[in-house]
């Protein structure tokens, strides 16, 4: 599912207008992204947690040559999808 995809979708589950769904969910994302930077951490019921892990610096292979590179220590967004969506997955 894309971005427009997704705003089509709210729209119609909430019976509002694309622009105003569009901006439903730039709020989400941006209130996500906040919260991800300042506690490392962002939780939607129903569906989630994200969170910001750190990554050890590591050895890895360069796809193309097969070298030996040497992969940064950096940080990443983990993702835990809540029980209810990994059981309708399932």
């Amino acid at each position: 599912m894309t971005k427009t995809e997704l705003i089509a979708q709210i729209a119609k589950e909430a019976e509002i207008t694309l622009a105003q769904a569009k901006g439903v969910l730039e709020a989400i994302i941006e209130a996500a992204t906040k919260a991800l930077k300042r506690e490392g951490r962002f939780a939607l019921a129903g569906l989630g947690v994200f969170e910001v892990v750190k990554r050890a610096r590591r050895a890895g292979r360069n796809p193309r040559t097969g070298e030996p590179v040497t992969i940064k220590a950096h940080k990443a967004v983990k993702f835990r999808p809540a029980k209810a969506v990994k059981e309708y997955v399932a």
